[in-house]
């Protein structure tokens, strides 16, 4: 049985559609992402699945459990790390989850978390008084300190600095190898693309595709760019006649080939049988955002107010 189940999920405001038709599962073990733009229905669908709003229709069961009548029971074996989650500025890091532990009937030890979570230096610290990077860690310690079997977490990385996003992205990549069900909502293509098993592309309150992030980038493009400035100059049939190349253009001295399959060896090897050197060579493929563009027909950012 998969761990989540979510079947032609709803839900309307107002009579407007947050979310239309969703559908996707999330198996023991993996973190599984939603991806999608502000406004494109990824927190009123996780929100469903935590018990905190009631869907007009469809179904969805979290560990077998349907978060809106077994609300209880879920609590203690969901941890949520909510997109806003700020506490009060003068509580400090060790009531925090000292606080949070008491509402579980089997917690972690508060200590033992802090360690993990590279926390156990602010213990004594107030809230207040963390960086960007160490209340984003704080919210993670709450979220798992009812020991979860599947932890929600939303938007996590979003006002962090590059390198508080990556130490983050570390912190995940642990959780999961302690064996917990990880549900990830963001839109950043990096962060998805970086820790996630699967995802869910969520446009216009609808699932658009649920794969692997290799799988999404694979159905919607396959073909790759070859940039280079040539020691000799060399004419475009030399390129055209390969099978792999589908086009050839020129920007100054500067080669630009395009092509599919192993077609950087082609290019190559030719070059290397006329003795040409191939400078400043850069080879670039289609990425996650790529495959965005392809399935929603627009980039993350566009329209997303």
């Amino acid at each position: 049985m998969p761990v989540i189940e979510v079947r032609n999920l709803r839900k309307h405001y107002g009579g407007k559609p947050a979310v239309e038709d969703v559908s996707f599962t999330v198996e023991r073990g993996e973190i599984f992402g939603i991806l999608g733009p502000n406004g494109a229905g990824k927190t009123t669908t996780v929100e469903c699945l935590e018990g905190l709003r009631r869907p007009d229709g469809g179904a969805a069961t979290v560990l077998g459990l349907d978060p809106w009548r077994d609300t209880a029971e879920l609590r203690q074996r969901l941890g949520v790390q909510l997109q806003e989650s700020r506490l009060p500025d003068k509580l400090r890091v060790g009531e925090a989850l000292e606080l949070y532990a008491s509402f579980y009937r089997n917690p972690a030890d508060p200590d033992v978390l802090l360690e993990q979570l590279g926390l156990s230096g602010r213990r004594g610290t107030a809230y207040r008084k963390l960086s960007g990077g160490q209340q984003q860690r704080v919210s993670i310690a709450l979220a798992l300190i009812g020991n979860p079997e599947v932890a929600v977490l939303d938007e996590l990385t979003t006002g962090l600095d590059p390198q508080a996003r990556r130490d983050t992205w570390e912190v995940i990549e642990g959780i999961r190898d302690r064996g917990v069900t990880i549900l990830l909502v963001t839109h950043f293509m990096a962060e998805a693309e970086r820790l996630c098993d699967r995802i869910a592309v969520i446009d216009a309150g609808r699932v658009v595709a649920v794969d692997t992030p290799a799988g999404l980038v694979a159905s919607v493009a396959d073909e790759q760019v070859i940039r280079f400035r040539p020691s000799e100059p060399v004419p475009d049939e030399l390129f055209t006649g390969l099978p792999e190349v589908r086009t050839v253009t020129r920007r100054g001295e500067q080669v630009e080939v395009s092509g599919v399959g192993n077609v950087l060896h082609a290019v190559t090897s030719v070059l290397a049988r006329r003795g040409i050197v191939a400078g400043e060579l850069r080879v670039e493929q289609a990425g996650l955002d790529d495959a965005f563009v392809a399935l929603t027909g627009r980039r993350i950012g566009q329209g997303d107010h």
